[in-house]
């Protein structure tokens, strides 16, 4: 499980075809300290398992299905992708519950400053498939990161960025048009099973979770 907090802003260093698969080397400075082979990362998002890990670097196998399904697609060497380890059993949740499963792909729309202010709007474009779990000041990962959304009409989604994000992500490297990896909120994905009366096999109930502060 992830937390959606990025650790950590890699770089694609090579991308090369096996197979049916690709196979992807990240630089990055910190990550591979801690990772060991087979061990889960996040990588703008995306639930990867680690390979080939060395100083410096490590390496992640994308199927063909994580390739066609994710922002990956218009990844080239070179771009930069956000990173995150999975939460320790002790740590602060700092984000919302992210598993790393993309739910689909959005389009960027525009990445703009607000006003004269340090702070900026993100507008995302969303697919059906994440519209309908999206609400106004619910929470959103976008290519790993935990956001809140600040405003939504019908399918577009806005964002407000404060620098530090700017300064410790992806994002900035993004251009109007780039797909980008969405998750949408768990809980929400729940809450709709139960609501289709399709709970029968949990205890859990809406009253529980607003209990809990959802």
């Amino acid at each position: 499980m992830f937390t959606g907090i990025v650790e950590e802003v890699g770089r694609i260093a090579r991308m090369e075809q096996r197979g049916e698969n690709r196979r992807i080397t990240i630089a990055a400075e910190n990550a591979p300290k801690e990772l060991g082979t087979g061990h889960s990362v996040a990588v703008s998002g995306v639930c990867l398992t680690a390979l080939e890990i060395q100083p410096g670097s490590f390496c992640a196998d994308l199927a063909p299905e994580t390739w066609a399904r994710t922002s990956f697609s218009r990844i080239q060497e070179g771009a930069l992708v956000n990173l995150e380890l999975p939460m320790k059993a002790d740590g602060r949740f700092g984000g919302h519950v992210v598993q790393g499963h993309v739910d689909g792909v959005g389009k960027l729309i525009a990445f703009e400053r607000v006003g004269e202010s340090e702070n900026w709007w993100l507008h995302i474009e969303l697919p059906d498939d994440v519209e309908k779990y999206t609400a106004y000041k619910g929470s959103i990962s976008i290519e790993g990161i935990s956001l809140t959304v600040a405003k939504l009409e019908k399918n577009r989604c806005t964002i407000a960025i404060i620098p530090h994000t700017v300064e410790m992500t992806n994002l900035h490297s993004l251009k109007p048009g780039d797909p980008v990896n969405l998750e949408a909120d768990l809980i929400a994905k729940y809450v709709e099973k139960m609501m289709k009366g399709e709970s029968s096999q949990t205890s859990l109930t809406i009253d529980d979770l607003v209990a809990q502060g959802f």
